[in-house]
């Protein structure tokens, strides 16, 4: 069965809901999240991405709360492949098919569903070959408990390999003006195989809505204290960027660096849907007010731009670099 999510050029109708409950400092409070989600799905919304990790659990119950009243408006995404080690803390890998069954279950239970619309393996487990992933995805799915199956991370031969065993709907992986590289051979194979490409992070792990400098301060238990190009002088060479979509907002559109760089991306390839994430209401009605369609003359503006400035620092730590499939 193909795969289609819903979107228009006017309203990317898509919701990643991990910053409410986990990566980014203490989880926001419960009660306010569930109403922000009720709301996004008020202004035609119709497609949220959490996971089993977040929290962990956390994320999904929320989720699943919010959505409960919604039966078959909301497309809900999840992933599975993490697992807790000897200290309680979830930073192994696990896809024995035996774990993926029990995930998936506890999925079910907590996003209050019969069926998971999207289920994406999160990160490639170097220990399991991917066909026995793929082939447990295809029995869940004929069992009725699982309705598509994705990667996240994955790199082409596990693509590739994952394809030719349970057809792959849908890759979610980094990309934005702050990250470039699945261009050169990511985007292309999923071009040839109809995969739809869901951009996580597309605005640079909120770097790219302009309200991040070299003096912003992060929370206790945000991950991005970890990451190099987060790191005082890295954020301070790194303003450059977000100089230039300002530039260009202003001068063309009165609008955002957010959403100059959210259109930016929707002009790459039809098939990338975008999954920015909030938790703030005033920001979620900023991301999906009515979209800017950049003209060619906007984009080889940026892209001379881009052209013309040098990111500082890796985007990862070094244990989280070693976690992504090559």
């Amino acid at each position: 069965m193909d795969f289609r999510i819903t979107w228009t050029r006017s309203i990317p109708l898509v919701f990643g809901c991990m910053g409410m409950s986990f990566g980014y400092g203490p989880a926001a409070d419960k009660t306010e999240m569930i109403a922000l989600i009720r709301k996004a799905v008020e202004l035609g919304v119709n497609f949220f991405d959490t996971a089993e990790v977040y929290g962990p659990f956390a994320n999904e119950e929320l989720v699943g709360e919010a959505l409960a009243i919604f039966k078959g408006k909301a497309v809900i995404v999840t992933k599975f492949g993490f697992a807790p080690d000897a200290s309680e803390k979830w930073s192994q890998l696990n896809c024995r098919p035996e774990h993926i069954k029990e995930a998936v279950e506890g999925s079910l239970k907590r996003l209050k569903v019969e069926s998971i619309d999207l289920l994406y393996q999160h990160r490639v487990d170097p220990n399991v070959p991917i066909e026995e992933v793929a082939g447990t995805v295809n029995e869940l799915s004929q069992a009725g408990k699982v309705k598509h199956f994705g990667l996240s991370k994955a790199g082409i031969k596990t693509i590739q390999r994952a394809h030719a065993m349970q057809s792959v709907a849908a890759l979610q992986s980094e990309y934005s003006m702050w990250w470039r590289e699945p261009e050169d051979e990511i985007i292309p194979t999923l071009e040839e195989r109809g995969i739809s490409f869901v951009s996580f992070n597309p605005l640079g792990k909120g770097f790219l809505t302009g309200k991040i400098y070299g003096v912003t301060s992060f929370a206790s238990g945000d991950f991005r204290n970890s990451v190099p190009r987060f790191a005082a002088e890295a954020r301070k060479a790194n303003q450059a960027l977000v100089d230039q979509l300002e530039l260009i907002a202003k001068a063309h559109h009165q609008a955002s660096p957010a959403q100059i760089a959210l259109a930016w991306l929707l002009a790459q390839n039809p098939r990338i849907v975008p999954i920015p994430g909030t938790t703030k209401l005033h920001r979620l009605e900023e991301k999906k007010s009515t979209a800017l369609t950049l003209s060619t003359d906007d984009l080889i503006t940026i892209e001379q731009a881009l052209a013309n400035i040098k990111l500082m620092g890796e985007r990862y730590p070094e244990a989280s670099q070693k976690m992504i499939d090559r």
